[in-house]
């Protein structure tokens, strides 16, 4: 049965109508009942929750007052088919969407299902798409931490911001996306840190292992090497993402491509050309191949057209890399 506490917040939600607001203190009934050992009813009114959502009965919840200012939210349409992983990523992220989809059977027997992930590797490999794409596949929402937002040169102030995020954590469920983690995530020791970061970095480390929400708390960096050692203790999994290798690009190219190319086109050829574009790259050829054939009202594009866009990207990139 739901605690005092619990049947005021909803009738409170429900009066001044954040529907938002409503199913998350719904799904924290739905999980304590889990708790007791009433499996049955958890399910019945997580179905209810997940039913209303699919019937779109629950809008987007916007971040209010100062929260404004520190997160983003989206209702992101991406799906697993949306991205190309190697095969230990996919099934690492299909393990996570498992267990949140049975959640309450997890919580039911004592368990606590992965909602804790790190996500490590070079820019433009699906970080901040696999982000998206958990959003999606649970049907919740997406909210990106604003770092500009939440890092202040005002000493205690971004730790308090931060407390605001993870007090959200607990009353709306989403997807916490914590991009250039290491901006709030570097390592303690660093020559060249100042007192307000470390004492960020201690915050955040008491935050998130205390946080026993139903939210997903998601972080992604290009840097591993600088974060602070203790905060890999604190995810239930760290993903490592890689540059695409020739069946990927492949897959990729294909995918976006062949409703329009021309037959017998080389798609590994075309993919061993590509070798060392990350797959935000690998995208972006792709699309100026469309847009390309779309100016000049070609109904079909070559090989030759594929590869002089892709010449064009790894000639941009390289640039890019030397100005660094």
């Amino acid at each position: 049965m739901a605690s005092g506490d619990q049947l005021k917040a909803l009738l409170k939600a429900h009066l001044e109508g954040d529907e938002q607001r409503f199913c998350s203190v719904a799904m924290q009934v739905a999980a304590h009942e889990a708790k007791l050992g009433h499996g049955q009813l958890a399910e019945e009114l997580r179905a209810l929750i997940d039913n209303a959502k699919r019937q779109g009965a629950i809008p987007i919840s916007r971040p209010r007052g100062e929260l404004a200012s520190l997160l983003s939210v989206s209702y992101p349409k991406s799906r697993f088919g949306d991205v190309v992983l190697d095969q230990d990523l996919t099934k690492q992220l299909d393990r996570v969407i498992r267990e949140q989809r049975h959640s309450t059977k997890i919580l039911t027997h004592g368990l606590t299902p992965r909602r804790k992930l790190l996500l490590v590797g070079p820019p433009g490999t699906g970080k901040t798409l696999t982000a998206s794409v958990l959003a999606g596949e649970l049907g919740i929402p997406l909210l990106q931490v604003r770092l500009d937002g939440l890092i202040t040169k005002f000493m205690g102030e971004t730790a308090s911001k931060l407390r605001q995020i993870f007090e959200a954590t607990d009353q709306t469920r989403g997807v916490y996306f914590f991009d250039e983690f290491d901006a709030i995530g570097s390592q303690r020791s660093a020559a060249n840190d100042v007192g307000e970061i470390r004492r960020v970095l201690n915050s955040f480390l008491q935050m998130i292992e205390h946080d026993t929400s139903h939210s997903l708390i998601v972080a992604a960096t290009n840097h591993p090497e600088i974060l602070d050692s203790a905060l890999f203790r604190r995810f239930d999994d760290v993903l490592y993402y890689s540059l695409p290798n020739v069946n990927q690009i492949a897959s990729v190219l294909k995918a976006r491509l062949r409703p329009i190319a021309e037959k017998r086109i080389s798609w590994k050829q075309l993919a061993e050309d590509s070798l060392g574009l990350s797959y935000a790259e690998v995208t972006r050829v792709s699309e100026e191949v469309l847009k390309d054939a779309l100016i000049h009202e070609r109904e079909t594009v070559s090989q030759a057209d594929i590869h002089q866009m892709l010449l064009e990207r790894r000639e941009a990139a390289g640039r890019l890399k030397k100005s660094k």
